[in-house]
């Protein structure tokens, strides 16, 4: 496949994973109270990123957290939390490219890398200018801003941790890993 055709397939297909993801992030299996949520809104960006590496993978999640900001009705108390909860945490999924075109050892740490990286973005963000706010949660009293932010952000990981159970499930199923893996786009 010739250079320009590839860059128009990654260009399309990041187009479809970005909107997939804004769609599924709409389908919340969880929601807390101000804001997050378990979802597997990070797994096609995750697949993408796989595909096509990391630099594709970093601008795709770049174009969701500026999507899911505007049109999820982002919580933000200014531009640094537009950053950190929104910008840099979704386009830190593309850090799942890492794992491209290692098999499943590196689809487990692309995808892991990229749930973790997400995570840390939002509990940095969470603890330096949400902690604040804090209130009680689950039952504990707060007075950590870190361990408030950890605890509140806990779905986050939940999330990366379906994204990567499916991750591995779908590297089962012969079409699908070789979407994964790219054979395809050689």
């Amino acid at each position: 496949m010739n250079q320009s055709r590839k860059a128009v397939r990654a260009m399309v297909e990041g187009a479809i994973f970005v909107a997939l993801a804004e769609i599924l992030g709409y389908l919340k299996l969880w929601h807390m109270p101000e804001g997050g949520s378990i979802s597997l809104m990070m797994l096609p960006i995750i697949i993408f990123a796989l595909r096509w590496g990391v630099g594709q993978g970093l601008l795709a999640g770049l174009a969701l957290g500026i999507l899911d900001f505007m049109l999820s009705g982002g919580i933000a108390i200014g531009w640094q939390s537009i950053l950190g909860d929104y910008v840099i945490a979704l386009t830190l999924l593309g850090l799942a490219g890492v794992g491209r075109k290692k098999g499943l050892p590196g689809i487990l740490l692309g995808s892991i890398l990229a749930s973790l990286g997400r995570f840390v973005s939002i509990w940095i963000t969470g603890a330096t200018l949400w902690g604040e706010y804090m209130y009680d949660i689950y039952g504990l009293p707060m007075d950590n801003e870190f361990v408030y932010s950890f605890l509140y952000n806990l779905p986050v990981l939940i999330s990366g941790g379906l994204a990567v159970l499916v991750c591995a499930a779908l590297y089962n199923i012969k079409s699908t890993r070789k979407y994964m893996l790219g054979e395809d786009i050689a």
